[in-house]
């Protein structure tokens, strides 16, 4: 990968941990710094090593506020020219059948919250504060589907007062309402995110993909449909050697070896 400017990345036993690291704006990100994401998640979906992605952001006071507005106002425009996989290079990547963890390390506003919203999952470190302020500056959550996400994940009248109000929420209240799954002291935020990982790494590659791609896919169509289907990832994790593998390493009581085919 060539160098990095706006992020750190590392990897290890499958887990891809990126960091946003643009601290001296609140981790506020501009067009260069979508095009770097999305490259840095175009080598995750690719990789078959890589299992699982953590990301957060460098600092203690934000994990992401949002688009870099001043970046906006000195381009003299209010759109961005943002990769086809949309804001953080992750918020339009609807083919993204391994999961990513949101480690929400401070202020989650705008953007940043429709980066929450897109991961599959959610840890938030105790000050942690989300908002959807964009109606007080004259805009509104359209350009990473924080509007349609938050209106299917959490309760509709809980999701209608954030988008209309611009309040901020604490990271308390935003896992009561389902936002996020879990608040840790901010010491224990990547601890218990890379926990989270390891949990989802001992699991078989195939099932994973699999089980993803058919809950999130459930959503768009009706009950009886999701359940007839012939769901791809479904095809072939049963015809994987995994599927074969799981059953035979239960049964000569040993940990399975997975192939991820």
């Amino acid at each position: 990968m060539s160098e990095l400017k706006f992020t750190k990345v590392s990897a290890e036993n499958g887990i891809l941990t990126v960091t946003i690291n643009r601290p001296h704006v609140l981790n506020a990100l501009s067009n260069d710094a979508h095009h770097e994401l999305a490259g840095i998640f175009d080598r995750f979906a690719s990789d078959p090593v890589l299992r699982v992605a953590i990301l957060t952001a460098a600092g203690e006071r934000a994990f992401c506020v949002g688009s870099d507005l001043k970046a906006k106002a000195e381009a003299g425009t209010s759109v961005e020219a943002s990769p086809a996989t949309g804001f953080a290079g992750l918020c339009m990547r609807f083919d993204l059948n391994k999961p990513v963890i949101a480690a929400v390390n401070g202020q989650a506003f705008g953007g940043g919250v429709e980066i929450v919203l897109a991961c599959d999952l959610a840890i938030a470190a105790e000050h942690a504060v989300f908002s959807l302020p964009e109606p007080l500056v004259g805009l509104a959550a359209l350009g990473g589907g924080g509007l349609q996400r938050l209106a299917r994940q959490v309760p509709l009248k809980q999701a209608m007062r954030l988008i209309l109000t611009g309040e901020r929420i604490s990271a308390q209240r935003a896992a009561e309402i389902g936002l996020i799954n879990e608040v840790v002291p901010a010491t224990e935020l990547m601890t218990k995110a890379q926990e989270l990982a390891r949990q989802i790494v001992r699991c078989a590659p195939l099932a994973i993909e699999a089980s993803k791609a058919v809950a999130l896919s459930s959503l768009s169509s009706s009950l009886e449909r999701s359940i007839l289907d012939q769901h791809p990832t479904a095809v072939r994790l049963w015809a994987s050697q995994d599927a074969i593998e799981g059953p035979k390493a239960f049964a000569e009581k040993r940990q399975p070896v997975w192939q991820g085919r």
